[in-house]
């Protein structure tokens, strides 16, 4: 395994600027070639219909062999649009790319590759991960990325618009067998709560998983997270159970906090001197009513044997 991931890293080829000139330099060059090699045959056609032209001479072998070769010297001209790359060989080597924009002459006998450098929106397939808990959890991923080598991305692998959709995959799955759902016992390392934290995470991976393509990754974010459908409806109830119970504890500790708070009020002022009976079945009613979920009715006494 390390003897081919050093193979890789050196037979790889880097991206080079391509020798080209501006098509609008070229033109002129080309049309005036152009022009010489066809006015002996325009000036004996119209000889032929009575018209002299200046400059007349008999057509030439040189004339007869610039024509063909003009023509195919016009296939090196080219027009790239903003954001478009082109890519050239010759006779199976890199030759370079072209990045810039506009219209352009290169060798003809380049051959050439187009290679959009714009970013691209990729949207993985709803994928069944287990996170790190080992409950089963659907989740789904959008990745920004372009092209940043042209050369790897040409060269490197065998179709780099594939190549990526399999890696951002495998990242995926990867990101999200190594957190909990909701976290773990202290409530870190969530796929629900570190939103922020698991899109850093999964650009990073993506980013190694498609650096030998000559891929950049701008931005990846989970756009789809739930649990899968066969332990939803039991996730759903701990849930609920796990939110009850921090409500009822969160009551009880006010209800305390209430009763010790009266009972003081009410020594403190005077209003009656209890006993230790009377503090129970005082502290007994008070906790009744403040933490019963339904509607509580007082117990009067009325007198005693």
């Amino acid at each position: 395994i390390v003897f081919r991931r050093s193979f890789l890293v050196r037979e790889s080829v880097e991206e080079r600027q391509a020798l080209s000139v501006s098509g609008w330099l070229a033109l002129p060059v080309w049309l005036l070639l152009l022009l010489w090699a066809v006015w002996p045959f325009v000036g004996l056609f119209a000889w032929n219909l009575g018209v002299a032209l200046p400059f007349p001479h008999p057509p030439s072998v040189a004339n007869i062999l610039a024509i063909p070769l003009l023509i195919f010297l016009a296939k090196g001209f080219g027009i790239l649009q903003p954001n478009i790359a082109a890519v050239f060989t010759f006779f199976g080597r890199y030759s370079g790319t072209r990045r810039s924009d506009g219209f352009y002459w290169v060798n003809p006998f380049y051959q050439r590759t187009r290679i959009s450098l714009r970013a691209h929106n990729l949207n993985t397939p709803t994928l069944k991960v287990n996170d790190r808990a080992g409950n089963p959890v659907e989740v789904a991923a959008v990745v920004v990325w372009r092209v940043s080598d042209t050369a790897r991305a040409a060269f490197d692998v065998e179709d780099y618009g594939t190549y990526i959709v399999i890696q951002a995959e495998s990242a995926v799955r990867a990101v999200v067998s190594a957190r909990w759902y909701d976290g773990d016992e202290h409530g870190r390392n969530s796929l629900r709560g570190d939103m922020d934290a698991v899109a850093e995470l999964l650009a990073t991976t993506i980013q190694e998983h498609v650096a030998l393509a000559g891929l950049e990754v701008v931005e990846a974010r989970i756009s789809h997270l739930a649990y899968a459908p066969e332990i939803a409806s039991a996730m759903l109830r701990r849930q609920q159970a796990e939110a009850v119970v921090a409500a009822r504890a969160r009551i009880v500790d006010g209800a305390v906090g209430m009763v010790k708070l009266g009972i003081e009020q009410l020594e403190a002022a005077g209003v009656v001197q209890l006993s230790a009976a009377d503090r129970v079945q005082l502290v007994t009613n008070l906790m009744t009513v403040l933490v019963s979920e339904n509607e509580t009715h007082p117990v009067l006494s009325v007198g005693r044997d």
